[in-house]
């Protein structure tokens, strides 16, 4: 009887908007090609409970977040943006203070039902709102614009999974994301032991094992030597 074979391993990862996984795709890709990759995109409201049920392995989530029972690593910090109606006059600057913008009229993204319609209802005239600029260059919802803000707070993406589900796999693909080269010592495939190359024949004889003591020959021995006056020269005879 065929024992059946164990299912091939796979790593899935899901991401919030704006977060770009292409880099960390494509060095997986090189460096770990028998081991599948699959990413989906997942909104704030998902992006713990696609570890909670299963769905996923490791998220890229948008803190803060509930950490219990997590790892969870910061990565980097986004840049704030504020996004207004086109024609707005904001438009005419690259950067926005956010005192200059005390008398205007701010929208709640939860509270219009996530950055999306918020966006959509930003583009009617009815206000603006504050978001990382990644998110809104995302969306990219017409009829809007977006510049850098100066004076609110920034978000920072960080990389999340159970604390109990970690194994090589996922070590291997948290080296990947914080930089580690293929060789470094921390990364568990740097750590798999080699095979060890056989040692070369000596081609004088005698292996390592023969217990024989090598005597490295200078020259060759004379023929002649020791056979007195009576032996044979070359071009004469006795």
């Amino acid at each position: 009887m065929v024992e059946p074979e164990e299912p091939r391993r796979e790593l899935r990862f899901a991401y919030v908007p704006g977060v770009m996984p292409g880099k960390w795709i494509r060095r997986w890709e090189e460096r770990m090609p028998d081991v599948p990759l699959h990413a989906f995109m997942s909104d704030a409201g998902a992006q713990l409970s696609v570890l909670r049920d299963g769905s996923a392995d490791l998220s890229f989530v948008r803190l803060p977040v509930d950490q219990e029972g997590l790892h969870v690593i910061p990565l980097y910090e986004e840049q704030p943006a504020v996004v207004a109606p086109k024609g707005h006059e904001i438009t005419v600057f690259e950067d926005v203070e956010l005192a200059d913008l005390a008398e205007e009229n701010f929208l709640d993204i939860a509270e219009m039902g996530g950055p999306e319609m918020a966006l959509q209802v930003v583009a009617s005239g009815a206000g603006l709102v504050v978001m990382p600029m990644p998110m809104a260059r995302h969306f990219n919802v017409k009829d809007t614009v977006a510049r850098r803000l100066h004076g609110a707070e920034g978000t920072r993406i960080a990389l999340a999974w159970p604390k109990d589900a970690t194994d090589e796999v996922i070590e291997e693909f948290v080296g990947v994301v914080r930089g580690r080269t293929a060789n470094s010592s921390r990364q568990p495939s740097a750590k798999q032991e080699k095979p060890k190359k056989a040692p070369k024949p000596d081609r004088r004889g005698g292996g390592p094992s023969s217990g024989a003591k090598k005597v490295a020959q200078r020259y060759a021995p004379n023929p002649d030597k020791g056979r007195g006056r009576g032996s044979r020269k070359k071009g004469k005879r006795p």
